[in-house]
C-alpha cells in the first residue's frame, strides 16, 4: 500500500481492476485506513483487506527494513504469494524493499542466478521489453544470458510476440564491440533462438528488437533517459503550441494525435515492471502510480499468472 499517492490511488486502481470478476484482490495495509477509502467507492465483493501494522518508507534501507518489519505490507504481500494464498503481488512502494521481500520470501526459480527487472518500452512499432532495468548493477556473462532467456519468455507469453528478436545493448553492432563482459555474453547468447546480435541505444525506440538485454546500471540509465526525453518533448510541444494564435489552432487540430502519442508513451499504460526470475509473479509499480497505472499493473500481473510465466522461464533456464 505504498507510492506517492497511496493509499487513495492504490485503492481506486484496485477497485477499477476488480471490475474484472475473475480477479480476487487482497489489499494489504492498515485496515482502518483502507476501509475508510473503500467506503467512498461502490461495494465490491471481490476485494478483501489484510491488515499490516508496519510500513516500509521510501527512504528506508530495503533489505534491513524487510528483515526487521515482518508485519509490513510489502513483507505480508510476499508471504501471501509464498504460501499460495495469492498468485501475484503488486506494489508501488519502496522498489528495493519489494525486490528484497520477493527474493527473501518467494525465492528464486531453481537455476536462476539473479532476478532482473523487466520494463516495457513503447517503440515505433510495438512494445519492447528491456532487462535488467536496475536490479543488478554488476553482472557476469551468465547473468546476461539468463536475462535474455527470461526476456524471451516474457515477450512470448505476456506481450504475445511470436518468435521475439533479442538484442544485446552495446556500443556498436559489430561482434567484437564492448568489453569482456559483453563479448562473452554475446558468445553465450548465440545459442538462443532469436538472438540477432548487438544493438545500439538508438535501436531501442525504433523497435528493432523485442527484447533488449543489458546490466542493471546501463538499463536504468537508458530507461531514465528515455523517460526524461519523453517528458521534455511534450513540455516543449506545449510551449511551441502556445507561442502564437496560428500554432494554437494547429495544436487544437492535432490534439487527438498528441493524446494518442502521449498514451502510447505513458508508463501508466503498462502498469509496472516485472521482477523476473523469482518463483512467483511480482510487479513493481512506479512510485508516481495513479489509479490507472495501478489497475494496469494488476491486469498485467494477471496475464503473467495465466500465461504461467514462471514455468516458461523455468523451462528455458
Amino acid at each position: 500500500m505504498g507510492g506517492d499517492y497511496a493509499p487513495k490511488e492504490i485503492i481506486k486502481g484496485a477497485h477499477l481492476a476488480a471490475e474484472d470478476k475473475e480477479l480476487s484482490i487482497i489489499l494489504v495495509g492498515q485496515e482502518e485506513q483502507i476501509n475508510n477509502e473503500l467506503r467512498k467507492l461502490s461495494p465490491c465483493a471481490n476485494i478483501r483487506v489484510k491488515h499490516a501494522q508496519d510500513v516500509i518508507e521510501m527512504g528506508e534501507h530495503a533489505a534491513r527494513a524487510v528483515k526487521t518489519k515482518q508485519s509490513s505490507s510489502i513483507s505480508i504481500a510476499a508471504q501471501l504469494v509464498k504460501e499460495g494464498e495469492a498468485c501475484a503481488m503488486v506494489s508501488a512502494g519502496n522498489s528495493g524493499a519489494t525486490m528484497s521481500a520477493a527474493m527473501l520470501k518467494i525465492g528464486r526459480i531453481k537455476g536462476v542466478l539473479r532476478p532482473a527487472i523487466a520494463v516495457i518500452i513503447p517503440t515505433l512499432s510495438k512494445p519492447t521489453v528491456l532487462l535488467d532495468a536496475g536490479a543488478n548493477a554488476e553482472c557476469k556473462p551468465k547473468n546476461l544470458y539468463q536475462f535474455a532467456v527470461m526476456g524471451k519468455a516474457y515477450a512470448t507469453k505476456v506481450l504475445d510476440i511470436k518468435s521475439p528478436k533479442i538484442g544485446l545493448l552495446n556500443v556498436g553492432e559489430e561482434r567484437g564491440k564492448g568489453g569482456e563482459l559483453l563479448q562473452k555474453s554475446y558468445e553465450l547468447m548465440g545459442s538462443i533462438e532469436g538472438f540477432v546480435g548487438n544493438i545500439e541505444g538508438n535501436d531501442i525506440p525504433s523497435g528493432k528488437v523485442d527484447v533488449v538485454v543489458c546490466d542493471g546500471f546501463v538499463g536504468n540509465v537508458a530507461l531514465k533517459l528515455m523517460e526524461g526525453l519523453a517528458s521534455t518533448f511534450f513540455s516543449q510541444i506545449k510551449v511551441v503550441v502556445k507561442s502564437s494564435f496560428i500554432k494554437i489552432i494547429g495544436g487544437v487540430l492535432l490534439a487527438s494525435s498528441f493524446r494518442k502519442l502521449k498514451s502510447e508513451l505513458d508508463h501508466e499504460e503498462y502498469g509496472g515492471a516485472h521482477l523476473l526470475g523469482i518463483n512467483g509473479v511480482c510487479v513493481i509499480g512506479h512510485g508516481r502510480s495513479n489509479a490507472k497505472a495501478v489497475k494496469n499493473a494488476i491486469m498485467v500481473a494477471k496475464r503473467a499468472v495465466l500465461e504461467n510465466i514462471v514455468s516458461e522461464i523455468s523451462g528455458g533456464i
